[in-house]
This record gives C-alpha cells, sequence and structure tokens, in this order.
C-alpha cells in the first residue's frame, strides 16, 4: 500500500478548477457553490482521478461523498446503459444521502439514472426498476448480493466499486456480503475505499480486493475555539443521574449521548424519563420505520436527546448539534475524536461533555495525547442549575399518512400549514417526505392547532390522516 502524506492546511482550500473535470461539472460544482475542496477532497480526488485504488480515512460530513462522486461520474459513459459505478452503503438512511448528492453532482449530464437498492422496500419494484437499466446503483450488501444472486444486478459494465464507511460496514457483520459482491465485480475495475476508523477488517478487505491502493488518512482536527471539551469525575453508580445534571445546566436544544453498550442505552433512557427529558434511543435491532421516526424527530429539533452506541450512531449527520455527552469513555481514542466532531460544525459552536469514573483515567490520558490537549476536569457539583423548567424541545412531530408514493412534495404540506390552515412560515420546521409517510415538524405552540386544521383540510386536494408523534 501507498501511503500519501496528508494535505497541509493550505491544501484543503485550493479550488476544484485545478481538477481535470468536465467543464459542465465544472459549472455544476460553481452552481452548487462548491469553490474550494475540504480536506479528504483535496486529499483523494488528485488519487481517484488518476484512477488508482483509494483507501481514505474520513469521517461523516467531511465531503467524502462528492470526493468518490466526482471520480466515478467522470468514469460514465451516459450512452452505455449499463450498470457502472456501484456504492455499497451500511444503512438505508446513507444510501438515500449518497444517491442525492450523485444526482444533485450528476445534473450536467445527459439523463443518468441512479438507483437506490436497500433492503426494507419492495423487492418486484426494484427488479423492474433494473429491467428499465442504470448506470449507478447504491446500496447496502444484502440487498444488493440478492439481486445478483437472482440474476436482476449485471455488472459486466462495472468500473468503479465505491465501500462507503467500510469500518461501519463491517460493525454491521457484512465482511460476507461485502467479499461475495466485491469477488463478482470485474477484477479491472477501481476500488474506492472509505472509512472514518481503521479497523483490521479494512486491511483484510484491501488484501483481498485492491490493487496497490494508496492510503489517504487524515487525523480530525477539531478547531479548538468551535468544540469546548469537558471532564466531568463521577463515581460509576451516580453516572446516569450525572447525565441528566448536565442535561439541565448546559440545557443544549439537541443532545447526542454515547454509550458504549445497548444495555447501558436502555438504563440511561430509562434513567432520563424518570428525571421528565424526552428521549430517545436508537440501536441495530430497530426496524427500518422506527429508526426512520427517531431520527426525524431528533434531526428536526423535536426530541432533544438520542442515546446511542457508536455502531448505531454512525453514519448519522446532524446538523446543529449543540453537544456530545460520553456517558461512557471509549477505549479507542481515534472513535472519542469521531464522537465529538459531530459537534461544533460549521459555524456552530459544541461541548464535548465526557463522563469518566476512576477506571477510565487511563483512557483520557490516551485520549488527552493524541488530540494533544490537556484536558480540563471538573467536579459535578460545581453544575448550577438556576433553571428549573423542564427541557422541552421546541418543535413537534406531525406524521401524515401519504408520502412519495402518493406524489406528496415538501411543498404541498408547506402550502397546506401556511395557505388555508394559516399558519407562518417560521412555525414550521423541518419537512420529511418518505415513501408512506410525510413528516413536518410545527412549532410546540400549534401542535394540536395543525393536527386539527390538518385533518379538516387537504394536502394535495386530498384528505389526509395526520397525528403528532
Amino acid at each position: 500500500m501507498t501511503n500519501t502524506n496528508p494535505p497541509s492546511p493550505a491544501a484543503a482550500g485550493r479550488s476544484f478548477n485545478e481538477l481535470p473535470l468536465s467543464p459542465g461539472m465544472q459549472a455544476t460544482l460553481q452552481q452548487l457553490g462548491y469553490l474550494t475542496m475540504t480536506p479528504i477532497q483535496a486529499a483523494s480526488l488528485p488519487v481517484a482521478l488518476a484512477g488508482h485504488d483509494l483507501i481514505a480515512q474520513a469521517k461523516t460530513g467531511s465531503g467524502k461523498t462528492a470526493a468518490f462522486a466526482l471520480a466515478l461520474l467522470t468514469k460514465l459513459n451516459p450512452r452505455r446503459f449499463a450498470v457502472q459505478a456501484m456504492v455499497l452503503c451500511p444503512t438505508r438512511e446513507l444510501a438515500d444521502q449518497v444517491t442525492q448528492e450523485i444526482r444533485r453532482l450528476a445534473r450536467s449530464a445527459d439523463n443518468i439514472k441512479i438507483l437506490t437498492l436497500c433492503g426494507g422496500s419492495i423487492m418486484r419494484a426494484q427488479t423492474s426498476s433494473l429491467e428499465h437499466g442504470a448506470h449507478i446503483v447504491v446500496g447496502t450488501p444484502g440487498r444488493i448480493m440478492d439481486h445478483m444472486e437472482r440474476g436482476t444486478l449485471n455488472l459486466e459494465a462495472l468500473n468503479t466499486l465505491v465501500l462507503d464507511e467500510a469500518d461501519r460496514m463491517l460493525d454491521m457483520g457484512f465482511y460476507e456480503q461485502i467479499a461475495f459482491v466485491a469477488k463478482r465485480c470485474p477484477s479491472e475495475r477501481q476500488t474506492l475505499l472509505f472509512s472514518a476508523t481503521y479497523p483490521d477488517g479494512i486491511a483484510r478487505l484491501a488484501r483481498q480486493f485492491m490493487r496497490a491502493p494508496q492510503e489517504v488518512k487524515l487525523l480530525e482536527q477539531h478547531e479548538e475555539t468551535k468544540i469546548r471539551q469537558r471532564f466531568y469525575k463521577v463515581e460509576n453508580e451516580l453516572r446516569l443521574q450525572a447525565v441528566g445534571q448536565l442535561l439541565r445546566h448546559y440545557r443544549p436544544v439537541s443532545t447526542l449521548a454515547f454509550c458504549n453498550t445497548k444495555q447501558q442505552c436502555r438504563s440511561l433512557l430509562e434513567a432520563l424519563h424518570a428525571q421528565g427529558i424526552k428521549a430517545l434511543t436508537m440501536n441495530g435491532d430497530m426496524e427500518q420505520r422506527e429508526r426512520d421516526q427517531v431520527l426525524i424527530q431528533f434531526a428536526n429539533r423535536s426530541c432533544p436527546v438520542l442515546v446511542a452506541t457508536d455502531v448505531a450512531a454512525r453514519g448519522l449527520d446532524i446538523a446543529q448539534l449543540e453537544a456530545v455527552i460520553n456517558v461512557d469513555v471509549t477505549p479507542d481514542p481515534e472513535v472519542h475524536i469521531h464522537r465529538i466532531g459531530r459537534t461544533g460544525r460549521a459555524d456552530e459552536n459544541g461541548w464535548a461533555l465526557s463522563l469518566c469514573s476512576p477506571s477510565e483515567r487511563n483512557r483520557i490520558i490516551g485520549i488527552a495525547k493524541m488530540m494533544r490537549i490537556e484536558p480540563e476536569w471538573h467536579e459535578l457539583a460545581e453544575l448550577q442549575n438556576d433553571d428549573e423548567s423542564p427541557l422541552v424541545p421546541p418543535m413537534v412531530t406531525l406524521q401524515i399518512l401519504g408520502g412519495r408514493k402518493e406524489k406528496i412534495r415538501p411543498g404541498d404540506v408547506l402550502g397546506a400549514l401556511t395557505g388555508e390552515a394559516g399558519f407562518t412560515r417560521e412555525q414550521v420546521g423541518k419537512i420529511t417526505v418518505t415513501d408512506q409517510s410525510t413528516y413536518v415538524a410545527v412549532a410546540r405552540n400549534i401542535a394540536s392547532d395543525a393536527v386539527r386544521k390538518l385533518s379538516a383540510g387537504k394536502v394535495k386536494g386530498k384528505a389526509v390522516k395526520v397525528r403528532a408523534l
């Protein structure tokens, strides 16, 4: 494997104009406001565009999707109606995000067809879409493997295979499926592998399925001013109670609380509910629909706290996350850096608060060494809870039965709420349309009124069923 040195900070600010991209693609990047490359784009795009296999270490939200999308779109022949590129993702949410991003970047090219193939959707519909042909498929390993076994997915024309969030796919037990798929792809292809951490399985995949891959490793550098880290000493038995203390003192609108085990997640959820704090949890055992609902409520500010393990939270990219609480300290310093890097994004500031028992002190020493910081220690007794009012989220999520299948668009829902129902644009938050349902966040003080008016009125000319989650 060839190591490429991490780019200098100046490299990250380089322009896309330096890359050998078509004029149409350059124009699209301009329109989308992509002016300078992120560090991972600056480091990986020259390697990928030159046709080399690549292993890139980068977190969610670092611009990696555009890095591999530009590489695979550059090689695509729109006039050849066959699958020429495939992206494997760990979850349906990530596959949907990746599909949307590739569509945005492909808009200057003639009619490029991109299909999403994930479990949880009807096989028959996917098969008929494949019969009509596609240029790019994005999907989860299990469902892609199903299509290959049934002979409904032909990969003879494939020239690019992308493994996105490969470490998370390995965490979820997809090694065999990935190996099955990779073995049956043409050997003369380019393979691009993106991963936030670098477990042993990655090296195993690289040895088996990649040709002299070049490596790009970006250790996350968090801007000191953006993420303020504090470490609180806690006795083990008081840990769950302490999370409530932190929440009442700092009062963040949205907090991601990390536990090391699923059992600890369950215990924390009970402890928070007992303290009157609304929280939801996400784990690998949930059905896709439940997982979607939890994510939607957290992302649209209807639920202030999401409790998760590292595996369950991987791939989550939540805008405006005000705090991360490490309920348990992770034994892996890289995972700690990855956890806290979800807050303090863009121009926002964020808190990273870690609870640490005496037995975890050595873990903090390892983290401090890797991050080159002096840990800022605090006592829980310092936390003042002057504001005794309950922690209430600003929004409530309404679920409307009917979604993409009924051709509902966000504009239809916004129109129904701001038109006949008489609410203002400011009282309506994020609108998410899924296959079967549409979710809209509304200001808490109008929630019951909004349910009543939407139920009595019409969306897209039809009466709809509505309930508050």
